[in-house]
């Protein structure tokens, strides 16, 4: 038991009745969950959980064991309560990452309050739409968006960004406003396609179905890879294009751009503050967490 993140992951599924929840809120592979927890259940000599293809309960045996876990974690912190602020002087420099729109659209934007509060902070701020590699470019911290693509890294998931449909006026002047994803297909409509490498294949049209998403491939005359560049696309009127709405909300204030189908919103994406190691979180970094999440929050 000297690896406490068992524990952690045990915890999390226990709380939320759930191996893929749990595994969406750790940011991690629900495998990883599962087998954790089996390697946990093996270790100990008992079975914590009932499966079933519905739910997942404690055992009498894991409501014991899930109780003196709670406080064990308590007593350590927890992956939570590392980034809970506290004390100290919040000074030095601090290097973060953050994806190029939401530096752009929401951060620097709010930026000048973070400094007045902290007038001893010093920001070098990268603002790319690559995966930086936190440890080998040394990140103190990264936000990032979507998976976090690295289980041994710290990550705290700060909700999920609303996305947008959008259009020119000049599009739906061409081809007509969409009602309803069929609309799309029946109206003969164009999309921007995205893709973080160009030549792979595209994201495609996303929309709601049932309890989950489907993707509608459309045609498109233009892919990009760099999420501005996309949303110039949009705004030049070749496609349509699926956005954050922090991103597009002055452009529909503006009347630049057009939201369509807003009954039919993509899936949002999650959002994550990620740290290599427990040492990372000084009382600079929190300070820094504290205002990324205030910042955020109407968008998420």
């Amino acid at each position: 038991m000297r690896d406490l993140t068992p524990l952690i992951i045990f915890a999390r599924v226990a709380d939320m009745a759930s191996f893929t929840r749990a595994a969406e809120s750790l940011g991690m592979h629900k495998g990883r969950v599962s087998t954790a927890v089996r390697d946990l259940e093996a270790t100990v000599g008992v079975r914590l959980l009932h499966r079933t293809t519905r739910a997942v309960h404690l055992t009498d045996d894991g409501r014991a064991f899930h109780a003196r876990a709670m406080e064990l974690l308590a007593e350590a912190e927890g992956l939570d309560a590392m980034f809970t602020q506290h004390g100290g002087t919040v000074r030095g420099r601090l290097r973060v990452d953050v994806p190029t729109e939401l530096a752009r659209a929401m951060l620097i934007p709010a930026l000048p309050a973070l400094l007045a509060a902290h007038p001893g902070l010093e920001l070098e701020i990268s603002s790319t739409d690559r995966r930086v590699d936190i440890v080998q470019e040394g990140f103190d911290g990264v936000l990032r968006v979507g998976t976090i693509g690295d289980d041994n890294l710290i990550a705290r998931p700060l909700g999920a960004l609303r996305m947008v449909n959008a259009a020119s006026p000049a599009y739906l002047a061409r081809y007509g406003t969409p009602l309803t994803p069929d609309d799309l297909v029946r109206q003969g409509h164009r999309i921007v396609h995205y893709a973080p490498a160009l030549g792979t294949r595209s994201f495609g049209w996303e929309y709601p179905d049932g309890d989950g998403y489907a993707t509608l491939g459309l045609p498109g005359d233009v892919s990009v890879n760099n999420v501005q560049t996309y949303h110039a696309a949009g705004l030049a009127g070749i496609g349509l294009i699926q956005a954050g709405l922090a991103a597009m909300q002055p452009l529909f204030d503006s009347g630049e751009m057009v939201e369509i189908l807003s009954a039919y919103p993509p899936e949002p994406l999650p959002v994550w503050f990620v740290v290599a190691h427990r040492r990372n979180l000084s009382a600079k970094m929190r300070a820094f967490l504290v205002w990324v999440e205030t910042t955020m929050q109407p968008y998420l």
